[in-house]
């Protein structure tokens, strides 16, 4: 039976903002309330929106410590230090490392990265990766994704004459280490405008401030002011940097960064790049989706295959490429990861990407068989479905899909949730993933002297606790949940942006200039509309198999003249019957382009169903 879910319809702006920007652009109401929503209250503002340039992009040195990190790098590279690229295990962090080791590489040899073991070093700079740089020679380490916390570390690494570069997106804590510099926006003396860049984002700001160095001009320059060589390097510098931004899009969408400032400039032009000449690592990725680029189209033996051409969306690279890329962190090693995004020759790419693809069937039986097994133990004991939080643990689940796990038992319970598994050193490790607006950092910090350690943010976090004190800690996590989520909070929300009429606002210029709000992203997500009194044409059907059942119909306004959209109701399928025999109902739902036997069409993606009694 479906959760129910309480609709909200946005009014968090001002009207007369609304009327004054749809008679500036000469839009409509819906639309300009759509801006609003957005921050967008000006002409100018809007024009920036739906043309993103490069130009908008940020002076990297802006950045506090950028200065001393391409000092110390080209110190380095003068020198020939060896030099190690140090990253996370995730997307962001492997696809950082890509970026940074591969410019990088292209200027000296003597260059190395290095991706900790999930389950035997954990997450964030470890001291067994620095013994391997001791070991090797090297004398500078560029840790990516991660490390503002690594007080301990980069000392232990300073005592070995290493020095580190920081460059990290997640919040500092109360002493920021001692490194050659620290990159990181969110530090509290960092004057950078923009604060949300994933990690990989950080990297290409490392190289972006290197080539503007060496090039002698700003992307942020503007052409009019510059003589004809100043042009040509700048339109130099621009086709270098295009390079990395299929990698850095990547990133954006798989760690769920806003996409708002320099993160939506980035991602636009990313996925220019990766719709028109991605490295083969990425294409050979997209091989195992059946996707080709749309503007390079499936040839015809990839037709056969059942591969379909499209334009690549935000949506794609997190569903189809981001999950592969982490499945080999997950279950085996990262550096394959990085050593496919790094591939040139698309014959190697498609061998790395086979062995990815390997690990992430594995991963999806991982994490079905752990869901499954948690879902029975949360269903069949009242004690458990009763409290407001979900807190398991079981030995046998792999350490690499928890994360995953708890999202899902999020998804289907609408709790704050944390998934335990043992470690190799026997300590309880686990992933939370947060409900709503529920805070669980601050949760877990009110349960911090019953942890052996906690890091994330607001809507997630990793948390380590001894066997011993794992009871304890569900009891109070449970009270600060239940103190902290008030009864509406249990119910899943779904917020509209707007309400709006078949026949007076689905017009082609609507929705052409509904596609230009892309890419979508947290903060600026696909739009969610309501209509009401609807009823159905007459002829729908539940699609799916085994459990999981969808419902397609196609919805037409009760009280006017409109024509019917195809519409999908994931795991709508329970409503079928209501549907069929004519009950009327108010629909929220996404506009999109549906892909189908190489016919594009618009439908409704229906998020809820509410029935008129």
């Amino acid at each position: 039976m479906m959760k129910e879910k309480r609709w909200k319809l946005r009014q968090d702006y001002e009207i007369e903002d609304v009327e004054r920007l749809a008679g500036e652009l000469g839009v409509d109401r819906v639309i300009a309330t759509l801006l609003v929503e957005r921050g967008v209250r000006t002409f100018e503002e809007a024009r920036r929106f739906f043309r993103p340039s490069l130009e908008h992009l940020h002076d990297p040195f802006l950045m506090k410590d950028m200065e001393e990190a391409v000092a110390r790098i080209e110190k380095a590279l003068r020198a020939k230090e060896r030099i190690m690229v140090y990253g996370d295990y995730d997307v962001d962090g492997t696809s950082a490392v890509a970026v940074v080791y591969g410019f990088l590489h292209s200027l000296t040899d003597n260059i190395d990265f290095y991706i900790p073991d999930r389950e035997r070093e954990g997450y964030g700079i470890s001291f067994e990766g620095i013994d391997y740089a001791k070991e090797t020679g090297v004398r500078l380490i560029i840790a990516l994704d991660c490390g503002i916390k690594a007080v301990e570390q980069v000392d232990y690494a300073a005592e070995a004459g290493i020095d580190f570069i920081i460059g990290d997106h997640h919040l500092p804590g109360d002493s920021i280490p001692k490194a050659v510099a620290v990159l990181d926006p969110k530090r509290s003396d960092c004057p950078y405008p923009y604060k949300e860049l994933s990690g990989c984002g950080i990297g290409f700001k490392i190289v972006e401030a290197i080539m503007e160095k060496n090039f002698g001009v700003k992307l942020s320059d503007n052409p009019e002011r510059l003589d004809g060589n100043g042009r040509k390097r700048l339109e130099e510098l621009k086709l270098r940097l295009l390079h990395y931004l299929d990698l850095v899009v990547v990133s954006i969408a798989s760690d769920i960064v806003p996409m708002t400032g320099e993160n939506r400039v980035l991602a636009f032009y990313g996925l220019k790049v990766i719709n028109t000449h991605p490295r083969a690592g990425l294409e050979a990725i997209l091989s195992y989706g059946n996707i080709a680029r749309a503007e390079g189209t499936a040839s015809q033996s990839q037709k056969e295959q059942g591969y379909f051409a499209k334009n690549l969306t935000i949506s794609d690279l997190v569903f189809l490429v981001g999950p592969r890329i982490n499945a080999a962190g997950r279950l085996h090693s990262a550096f394959d990861s990085v050593r496919l995004l790094l591939e040139e020759d698309i014959e190697r790419a498609r061998l790395l990407a086979k062995e990815i693809d390997d690990y992430n069937q594995e991963r999806k039986e991982l994490d079905t068989s752990a869901t499954d097994t948690a879902k029975r133990r949360i269903d069949g004991d009242e004690k458990l479905r009763n409290r407001k939080s979900i807190v398991l643990y079981d030995e046998n689940w792999h350490k690499g899909v928890v994360g995953i796990v708890a999202s899902r038992l999020v998804e289907l319970y609408y709790k704050p949730t944390i998934i335990f598994t043992k470690s190799t050193d026997d300590m309880y490790v686990g992933s939370a993933r947060s409900a709503g607006e529920f805070d669980i950092h601050a949760a877990l910090e009110k349960c911090a002297d019953l942890l052996e350690h906690f890091g994330g943010h607001k809507c997630a976090a990793g948390v380590s606790v001894k066997p011993e004190n794992f009871e304890r800690f569900c009891e109070r996590f449970e009270e600060e949940v239940s103190k902290g989520v008030q009864p509406e909070a249990a119910v899943p929300e779904i917020e509209i942006d707007a309400a709006i009429s078949f026949a007076e606002n689905i017009t082609p210029k609507f929705l052409r200039i509904l596609k230009q709000f892309s890419p979508f992203g947290p903060e600026n997500n696909v739009p969610i509309f309501m209509t009401k009194n609807l009823i159905d044409t007459g002829h729908p059907r539940v699609v799916g198999a085994k459990d999981v059942k969808h419902l397609k119909f196609a919805p037409i306004p009760f009280d006017e003249r409109s024509q019917s959209y195809s519409a999908i109701g994931f795991q709508l399928g329970e409503y079928y019957d209501r549907v069929r025999r004519g009950d009327h109902f108010d629909l929220v739902y996404q506009l999109e382009e549906n892909y189908w036997n190489g016919k594009t069409e618009m439908q409704l993606n229906v998020k809820d169903i509410h029935f008129i009694d």
